[in-house]
């Protein structure tokens, strides 16, 4: 970011606690690494957990317009699979904690959604694969996030 950006100023360093959590989801098994990770943290913190799933809209199948329907169709089912998936493994943790739903580039939505939520921390999963939500989105924040930024094996 540039001197001066006013995302960089509204980041507010060296806060006594953490506020907020987001953490980026893609179904993977290194998402819910992640997501148990950061629940355990809001938890002792005290801090909001916002789990994040962001659909890349930028594939080969939202080049026409059927394409986009039939896509965005399925990351809605996916979305709804994550959410129950969520709620069953966080309703034994006593934590507030939101889902959201954000379209565009995953490493940018995830510091998008951390900005409105005025979060602390991203947490990501590490992937062994390449280009996924969770492939190259780790180093894309840590070289880039304005916030500081977890990966969790």
């Amino acid at each position: 970011m540039a001197e001066g950006d006013s995302t960089e100023r509204e980041f507010e360093i060296g806060k006594d606690g953490l506020g907020g959590i987001v953490v980026g989801m893609d179904g993977s098994p290194a998402s819910f690494h992640a997501a148990a990770w950061a629940a355990g943290l809001a938890r002792r913190e005290r801090a909001r957990l916002v789990l994040v799933y962001v659909e890349a809209v930028g594939g080969v199948a939202y080049w026409s317009p059927m394409g986009v329907a039939v896509a965005s169709e399925a990351a809605e089912s996916l979305v709804e699979e994550l959410k129950q998936e969520v709620v069953s493994h966080l309703k034994w943790v006593d934590i507030d904690w939101d889902f959201v739903h954000h379209r565009g580039d995953p490493a940018v939505g995830l510091e998008q959604v951390a900005e409105q939520y005025r979060a602390d921390l991203i947490v990501v999963g590490r992937s062994r694969r390449r280009g996924g939500l969770l492939g190259t989105v780790p180093a894309t924040l840590v070289v880039e996030a304005v916030r500081p930024v977890v990966v969790v094996p």
